[in-house]
């Protein structure tokens, strides 16, 4: 069996902006979430400053908003916070009843992914711990911090039967969520699922782990707005954010039957590993490559119908350059009539909830016919020679695009996506 999927819901908390439309707005103007997190600014560790402070903040977000009891709020990490947020928009923009039926339930489910999990949760109560207070340890810590628990809250709320599981595949997760989600309900293992990413890591401890990493984190504390910029010559690492992608994908067949908006079709998803280094990319981008030719080839289509790739993008000094070799290597030619963009400019490096955000950009870049920019491409760096799409978000007639999405350890996922016709 293989069967059309599309996207009938889409929700977005990101750095820049607590809505798909509101971020949608603010990436197409240039509108840049990266600036100082004023708790860093100030933070002393044994009397020293953080080298970094600077991220992608989510903010004026209450979670509250989206959450009840209130009382659970407290009993949930920010990720999960994140994800629930994301996971409400998308249902309600998918026009689904609150609850799905018991029948409908076993072939419904949910797959988002996430990088880290609850990360600050864990290390606040562990501070609780070592300061004498383990009898305060709280009781909802272990459901508050595991990954599964982003889609099986969201399960609860809507009785998804079917799969419920998070990937952790570092910075591939959100797309892997995406992609393993598609292929339950290409392959009739599935009629509905709810699959993204989610990530809330913005801790010190975090943070400073990626800067001892060399290069990984940018240092730009003097000009954050400027801090991610991607396959610029004088890119010197990625900055740090959170937030959280979720859509709700559909065999074609029950959109159609309840008349549900479809938003984009998902066509193809390639995976694949490095098997080269824990952080490095392969050279020339090999498992790359062989992911991104993965998804072309699911999809039927060919490297020529391909219009616009929302790229990893890091601003890493190594993987812009091989993402730009792995995209030559696949496209040859084709290569050069690519419109190649990457987000992260603006929403800095959402870690495991990149791939679910990047997927709703890519898809409403479609549908409306506009590459959102890459911002700080000033000085382009001449190992990285596509056309990126630089300061200005371009009106362009596209039907087709891929998400690139990488992480360590060699772990590779790509979505291809095509615009939805009606046909």
């Amino acid at each position: 069996m293989s069967r059309r999927v599309v996207i009938t819901g889409m929700g977005c908390v990101s750095p820049v902006g607590n809505s798909v439309e509101e971020s949608w707005d603010n990436l197409v103007n240039g509108r840049t979430g990266v600036d100082h997190i004023p708790a860093w600014v100030e933070a002393r560790y044994n009397d020293r400053p953080l080298t970094v402070h600077i991220g992608g903040q989510v903010k004026n977000f209450d979670p509250k908003d989206w959450i009840t009891p209130v009382k659970d709020v407290k009993r949930m990490d920010r990720f999960i916070h994140l994800a629930i947020a994301a996971g409400e928009q998308a249902w309600a923009s998918s026009g689904l009843p609150e609850k799905l039926t018991d029948e409908e339930a076993a072939r419904a489910g949910g797959i988002i992914g996430v990088g880290l999990g609850g990360i600050i949760t864990l290390l606040n109560e562990y501070e609780r711990f070592v300061h004498g207070a383990a009898k305060k340890v709280s009781a909802f810590m272990i459901p508050g911090i595991i990954g599964n628990l982003a889609p099986g809250h969201l399960a609860i709320r809507h009785n998804l039967k079917g799969p419920s599981w998070a990937p952790a595949s570092a910075c591939s997760s959100g797309a892997h969520g995406i992609g393993e989600s598609f292929q339950h309900i290409k392959e009739g293992r599935a009629d509905l699922m709810v699959c993204g990413g989610s990530e809330a890591a913005l801790h010190p401890l975090a943070m400073m782990g990626f800067a001892s990493m060399q290069a990984l984190c940018s240092t730009h504390n003097d000009n954050p707005k400027a801090a991610s910029r991607p396959f610029d010559l004088q890119r010197n690492g990625f900055v740090m954010g959170e937030g959280a992608g979720v859509v709700i994908l559909e065999s074609l067949e029950r959109a159609q039957a309840r008349g549900a908006k479809i938003y984009g079709e998902i066509v193809g998803y390639g995976s694949s590993g490095d098997a080269n280094h824990i952080t490095a990319p392969a050279p020339q981008g090999e498992g790359a490559q062989r992911a991104i030719k993965e998804a072309i080839g699911m999809s039927g289509l060919s490297i020529e119908d391909v219009d616009y790739v929302n790229a990893h993008g890091t601003s890493t000094p190594f993987n812009d350059k091989t993402e730009t070799q792995a995209l030559r290597g696949v496209f040859g030619a084709h290569a050069d009539k690519l419109l190649v963009s990457s987000t992260k400019s603006m929403t800095g490096h959402l870690l495991g909830a990149a791939g679910g955000v990047e997927a709703i950009f890519s898809a409403l870049a479609l549908e409306n016919g506009i590459v959102p920019p890459t911002l700080n491409l000033d000085n382009p760096d001449p190992d990285c020679d596509l056309d990126y799409v630089p300061h200005e978000a371009r009106k362009a007639d596209i039907s087709v695009a891929i998400s690139n999405s990488f992480g360590f350890g060699g772990t590779n996922a790509v979505l291809m996506l095509k615009k939805y016709t009606g046909a």
